[in-house]
């Protein structure tokens, strides 16, 4: 009877351990294959060997920002590193190599705009397939609702630098612009020669249109672009120590002389490059050539961002 009793639980206990072993019946097993990291499993496969060989021809250093003699301070670009694992989860279900299936993961410069002395910047990276639309309002307000239809037509980003003044009278204007993702930057109070005030002046021009274009968007500016682009290396410096930074251009449409669309086309296309920085203004001009432009802009290979889409170190 005992010996039949110590079959049954002999038989009992095999059948628990086979179960808590076995992978496929016990949920709380944790499989082996599984366990193994997909970097562990991918060394192995020569497909893995083939995108890190020819990853090596693919990637690019971060470069730093820097000071340029002629377009002063100008921003960095991120590198560019191939993420095996991700590349190769991409393309094992092929199970051959595709470029266009890499998957890229960006790495920061050591040096960014914020690192280098107060200078003036006209440009984004020269190597960045981007440019920005610089509109500076301080009139014009007739042709503000057809700019943004376009804009908002194309999915185009602009910087409109906003004078005090005219914020203050056209506060519903403002309200426009900033709801619809454009970025809102400063332009003085009252559009004066900034390269001719005093230190205690230029901080009053710069600080009271902050005050008054917060006060409607709920957010501090931190771009400057001097009326006329006219400034001083003391103009400078004082917006450096506000916390913000002085743009200027590489592109004039001159559209306050009303040019005709081709003539402001051949102006614009025939000046356009990477990082470059487009100034208009609320124009009847621009209101006519701002869909051509932008159509040929896109055709030649360009993104249109904000200034800060423009600035940042991302490809």
């Amino acid at each position: 009877m005992y010996l039949y009793k110590d079959f049954i639980n002999l038989c009992v206990f095999i059948i628990v351990v086979a179960v808590t072993f076995n992978p496929e019946t016990n949920p709380f097993a944790t499989n082996h294959i599984d366990s193994v990291s997909v970097t562990e499993v991918s060394k192995n496969d020569p497909l893995y060997a083939e995108i890190q060989q020819k990853s090596t021809t693919l990637e690019q250093e971060p470069q730093d920002a820097y000071i340029d003699k002629v377009w002063k301070k100008t921003p960095g670009l991120n590198g560019v590193r191939v993420n095996l694992d991700r590349s190769y989860k991409q393309m094992k279900k092929e199970g051959r190599f595709n470029e266009s299936l890499i998957v890229y993961d960006q790495v920061s410069p050591d040096v960014t705009l914020d690192d280098l002395p107060a200078a003036p910047i006209y440009r984004g990276h020269p190597e960045k397939q981007m440019v920005s639309f610089l509109i500076n309002v301080s009139w014009g307000e007739k042709y503000i609702p057809d700019i943004l239809n376009i804009l908002k037509k194309n999915n185009v980003k602009a910087t409109f630098f906003i004078e005090g003044k005219w914020a203050k009278e056209n506060i519903d204007y403002v309200k426009m612009i900033n709801e619809q993702g454009h970025t809102i930057g400063n332009h003085a109070y009252n559009h004066p020669d900034m390269s001719r005030l005093s230190e205690q002046a230029i901080v009053e021009q710069v600080t009271k249109t902050n005050e008054v274009l917060n006060g409607i968007t709920g957010e501090e500016p931190k771009w400057f672009a001097p009326p006329s682009g006219s400034y001083s290396d003391l103009v400078v410096k004082k917006i450096d120590q506000i916390g913000m930074e002085t743009i200027l251009w590489t592109v004039d449409t001159i559209d306050w002389k009303n040019p005709s669309v081709s003539v402001m086309m051949n102006r614009v296309m025939g000046k356009i490059h990477p990082g470059a920085t487009i100034l208009m203004h609320p124009t009847e001009s621009v209101v006519n050539a701002l869909p051509n432009m932008i159509a040929d802009i896109k055709g030649n290979g360009y993104k249109i961002g904000t200034i800060d889409q423009l600035l940042d170190e991302k490809r």
